[in-house]
């Protein structure tokens, strides 16, 4: 472990979030402008302050309808922000504040805001449906060559075999598994802003309808519309702002072929991040008072679970079942927000994030763990996996 890593000299300074919800009726860039004007106060920082932009994804457009918000350049002239440092995120983006934890450790920046901005929720209702990602394109090329003569048009198409191999090797049920999204229902339901709220139990999930077997229709995120923003700043401006978290690690390690229809062990994802991340700290998994792990798809939950080191290889379904474990006053407190499952997908860890940094600082309100000093973040898995332990300043 290195004395000196990197991480120590970035903290996370501010978050933000615009309304979430199913559909909004405000464009991309008004939903991305709420966001930064609210992590940038959140920080105890003006506008002027930032010297450094980031966003994901890249160019503010991408292959699907609603799955990018306004550009860079859109933002930094309607701010009128002078920046020395700017990155559009695509492919391979670990957390979203890893580049920027970068970029203000080694001094090319102060002050960094990221944002991620969604409108799919919007995007499916004027398209008649969330359209599939090879609908999209009118010649199939690059990975979706391969992907599109079998069918697998769709994230969910690509991770349900996941979820089979998974359930084939350790015997992991559907009754276990829907304690994920009944679980973090049950948090939803203390987030006002979560976009399903209502009560979930284990009997609606087996009743839901299959999407891609065998996953079905609440093993999935919800498309919504919302942004988030999130502030980080080089460590030494600490005194200066209102509520800093520390980044006591981070890793994002591919250590298979990039491309999920070509994964070698289909029921071992994230393990090489998670190790890298160990690696970077003396803390362990027993001293992490939250997790808030990603969950495009509930077995991604499940996967994060035995890579950090919640529980041993096999053993998610035996440590979720009942949700005791996960649920409010239990050993883990899962993705206290409603994860994506039911607070909405804001995509590539911001929405976990977002809610890691409320914990920490004590300003979840009625879903506040009680003593949380420390907290795991996790995005993706696999082609695209993320890791970081955050710590109260």
């Amino acid at each position: 472990m290195s004395a000196n890593r990197f991480e120590q000299r970035a903290v996370i300074s501010g978050i933000g979030q615009s309304a979430i919800a199913r559909r909004l009726d405000r464009s991309a860039m008004a939903l991305t402008l709420d966001a930064i004007l609210a992590a940038v106060a959140d920080a105890g920082l003006t506008v002027g302050d930032i010297d450094g932009l980031a966003m994901f994804p890249g160019g503010g457009a991408a292959n699907l309808p609603g799955y990018a918000g306004a550009n860079l350049y859109e933002i930094q002239d309607a701010l009128r922000i002078e920046t020395s440092w700017r990155q559009g995120l695509v492919e391979g983006m670990a957390l979203p504040f890893y580049g920027p934890a970068q970029a203000v450790a080694t001094g090319q920046a102060r002050h960094v805001v990221i944002w991620r901005t969604v409108k799919e929720g919007s995007a499916a209702r004027t398209a008649g449906g969330r359209p599939a990602y090879g609908s999209t394109k009118p010649v199939a090329e690059g990975p979706q060559a391969w992907l599109l003569p079998i069918g697998m048009l769709s994230p969910v198409c690509q991770i349900a075999p996941f979820a089979t191999r998974y359930m084939h090797e350790y015997g992991l049920t559907r009754e276990q598994l829907a304690w994920i999204p009944v679980t973090q229902r049950a948090w939803a339901a203390r987030n006002p802003d979560a976009v399903y709220r209502a009560p979930l139990t284990v009997e609606d999930y087996l009743g839901a309808r299959m999407i891609s077997t065998p996953l079905c229709l609440f093993d999935c995120d919800v498309p919504a519309d919302g942004a988030t923003a999130i502030v980080v700043s080089a460590a030494d401006t600490a005194a200066d702002l209102r509520a800093p978290v520390r980044i006591e690690a981070m890793a994002g390690v591919v250590d298979h072929r990039p491309g999920w229809d070509q994964w070698e062990d289909m029921t071992r994802v994230g393990y090489a991040t998670a190790d890298a991340l160990w690696a970077r700290t003396g803390l362990r998994p027993s001293e992490v008072d939250l997790a808030q792990l990603y969950d495009g798809f509930s077995i991604e939950a499940v996967w994060w679970l035995e890579a950090m080191g919640f529980c041993t290889t096999g053993e998610a379904g035996a440590f979720v079942e009942g949700g005791t474990r996960i649920a409010p006053g239990g050993e883990l407190p899962l993705n206290t927000w409603g994860g994506q499952l039911s607070g909405g997908r804001l995509h590539a860890g911001f929405g976990h994030t977002a809610e890691a940094v409320r914990q920490l600082r004590g300003e979840a309100d009625g879903r506040q763990v009680t003593g949380a000093e420390v907290a795991a973040v996790t995005n993706v898995g696999g082609i695209e996996a993320g890791a970081a332990l955050l710590t109260r300043w």
